[in-house]
């Protein structure tokens, strides 16, 4: 008696459609969890800020329709108005400054120099280095009264009665916190302009080499044109991290002397978790969302214009 055996059956191939909608299924099931959670901690909080904006509300109270009364607020309120062009005058300057100094130390550290990667770490150690360590000693170094930076300048000559009272002093407040933000970014902006120097291919400069180009014209002609997408990536994060400054603020001055440091985020801060008034505070968190999305439009059309 012979055994007989069943051959398997053929495979049916799968349809085009089918395929699609298997792999849609796979991509989908793995953006699910995080989207989820975005949906659930970021979006949903967005919309309900929205409708928040419209509303009276102490967090404890029934919430009751408000209007447009929380935006015919913020043209009395004097805090706000400082708090708008403080945020104003700290993105004008630390924008800039940190695009030239986050560059010129990209420059001097893509050069083949001795201890270059040690140089480097330094540069971007503020960047990681904690929040709350580096303000301490950042308030010790400007200390009015022992500070080693008012000691130096008192060595040079400057009188007693001129040097910055720094974060004490409405007059220099500001400047301490551009200064400080400066030099707490601009190593991991750095990083990103070692990135694209390193992206531009050694023939353009070898040459420019050819040509008789010097070190200014190879800069001009070639470093800085090949960087344009990397310094519009750069300037579009600063401007927004500039309009979210908080925790700087909160660390060095706690938005004083006065209002002389007072920033819109500080201020939506203050107004939410200090007054507890979650209405006004949301219609100032919508007004500073429409600046940052104006200015960013604004930035991209700029660049658009320009290619």
């Amino acid at each position: 008696m012979t055994e007989t055996t069943l051959s398997p059956a053929p495979k049916v191939p799968m349809s085009r459609r089918a395929r699609k909608r298997r792999n849609l299924i796979v991509a989908y099931s793995f953006i699910a969890p995080n989207f989820m959670g975005f949906a659930l901690f970021t979006l949903g909080p967005i919309f309900f800020a929205l409708v928040l904006a419209f509303m009276h509300w102490d967090g404890s109270t029934e919430m009751t329709y408000a209007g447009l009364d929380n935006f015919w607020k913020l043209f009395e309120d004097r805090a706000f108005q400082s708090a708008f062009w403080n945020t104003i005058i700290y993105t004008v300057f630390v924008v800039p400054l940190t695009l030239v100094c986050s560059l010129g130390l990209a420059i001097l550290l893509n050069q083949k120099i001795f201890g270059r990667d040690f140089f480097r770490t330094v540069a971007f150690f503020p960047y990681v280095a904690s929040l709350v360590a580096v303000a301490v000693v950042w308030n010790m170094l400007l200390n009015p009264d022992f500070g080693p930076v008012n000691m130096v300048l008192y060595s040079l000559g400057v009188d007693p009665k001129n040097l910055p009272g720094w974060a004490a002093d409405k007059d220099w407040a500001m400047v301490t916190i551009i200064l400080f933000s400066v030099w707490k970014s601009m190593g991991y902006f750095m990083v990103i302009y070692l990135a694209g120097l390193q992206g531009i291919p050694a023939e353009l400069y070898e040459a420019a080499d050819i040509d008789g180009a010097n070190s200014w014209q190879k800069l001009t002609r070639i470093t800085l044109p090949q960087l344009a997408p990397t310094t519009f990536f750069v300037s579009v994060m600063l401007t927004i991290q500039s309009f979210k400054v908080f925790d700087q603020i909160f660390m060095l001055t706690q938005g004083g002397p006065g209002t002389s440091t007072l920033v819109l985020v500080y201020h939506i801060y203050n107004e939410a978790f200090i007054s507890w008034d979650l209405g006004y505070s949301s219609m100032v968190a919508l007004v500073l969302f429409l600046l940052v999305l104006v200015i960013t439009l604004a930035q991209f059309w700029l660049s658009e214009e320009k290619d």
